[in-house]
């Protein structure tokens, strides 16, 4: 029977794809893709302390992953409702905070046990939606042109057929079948969209899928892609080239798509770290030469672990107490290190340089 957008894509084919998915232009393309990330990982892995940087990626990534659907906050309200309490900021800002702890959540548990389950998905959107749903288990779930209202996909319908791929997309991912695992991460990702086992949350879920596989299969450390960032800016490419696997079978411009995802975000990645690190240097050279007596390595590290931060988080890093931190952060706005802010009755510290690098490198 042809593909018929308005019926319930029940006959979705089973993994693997019976195409031809490593030909000689996708394996140059995934070899081009594999240096790049393992460019970003080894740069990481160089950095003096790996894990500094990783709240800022994952904030920046979830603030993007929201906003493919129409969930929009800044940079700034994000990072500044992440070191602040939770309960405050917008729904949009909370929501996006949710993503990020979906995404740590998965990373624990893959860490626990390295294995990608139906359970562990449907538990990462429960986070991200803040609530109990499961699997759509009522027909009617429809994706439409959102100008036009037309149907342009209709998801496979019946619990039991969902669970039924999802079952086989979780034996496709653990299969040792020789699939170079940047190729099998672009179909995983679009099998998981196929399939939309949820009423809401399939995008945000299925990205976060794409970073706990990179982890899972050693190709990245930690979870330290901007992903998202690449299908805004192309977007339509995206929704495309997923409707021509579903209608014209064609693997190969998703697979060539996704690949330069991944080398593209990689590069940009790399590159911001690599900036960061400069202006973390920069700053720890001007601090230690004006402000001697408060500088330590641990202050400028609290300093750049996000663009803003608070007295407690300079306790908790062993700085001092309450009353002590708090003069080191008054010095270092009175020399123009940092800007305060008053919300609620916490003063926030803004590190206004790396704000600004930070959205910088997000716009080029």
């Amino acid at each position: 029977m042809p593909y018929n957008s308005s019926i319930p894509y029940n006959d979705l084919p089973l993994l693997p794809p019976t195409a031809v998915i490593e030909d000689t232009t996708i394996l140059k393309k995934t070899i081009a893709a594999s240096r790049s990330l393992s460019e970003l990982k080894g740069a990481i892995t160089n950095l003096p302390n790996p894990t500094l940087f990783i709240d800022t990626i994952n904030l920046q990534e979830a603030q993007a992953s929201s906003a493919i659907e129409n969930i929009i906050t800044t940079q700034d309200e994000l990072f500044r409702a992440s070191i602040n309490e939770k309960g405050r900021g917008s729904s949009a800002t909370k929501e996006v905070i949710h993503y990020k702890d979906a995404l740590w959540y998965g990373i624990k548990q893959i860490q626990k046990k390295p294995v990608l389950t139906t359970n562990l998905f449907i538990s990462i959107m429960q986070i991200i939606k803040e609530n109990n749903s499961g699997i759509r288990n009522v027909p009617g779930t429809q994706l439409k042109n959102p100008a036009t209202e037309k149907i342009i996909y209709t998801p496979p319908e019946g619990e039991s057929i969902i669970r039924e791929k999802l079952k086989n997309l979780e034996d496709f991912i653990h299969a040792e079948d020789g699939i170079d695992p940047l190729i099998k991460m672009a179909v995983i990702h679009y099998q998981f969209e196929a399939i939309h086992p949820f009423f809401d949350g399939n995008g945000r879920t299925g990205r976060i899928i794409i970073l706990l596989y990179l982890q899972l299969t050693g190709l990245l450390d930690l979870p330290a892609l901007y992903l998202s960032d690449y299908i805004i800016r192309h977007k339509n490419e995206y929704y495309a080239n997923l409707r021509r696997v579903t209608e014209e079978k064609d693997w190969a411009s998703w697979i060539l798509y996704m690949l330069d995802m991944i080398e593209q975000t990689s590069s940009k990645g790399r590159h911001q770290i690599i900036e960061i690190e400069r202006l973390m240097e920069q700053m720890s050279v001007e601090i230690q030469e004006k402000l001697p007596r408060i500088y330590s390595k641990d202050l400028i590290e609290v300093l750049f672990k996000l663009p803003y931060t608070k007295r407690s988080q300079l306790e908790l890093a062993g700085l001092g107490n309450l009353k002590t931190v708090g003069g080191y952060l008054k010095v270092l706005e009175e020399n123009g290190f940092l800007k305060s802010e008053q919300v609620g009755k916490e003063k926030l510290y803004l590190n206004y340089r790396l704000l600004e690098l930070l959205q910088h490198t997000s716009r080029n």
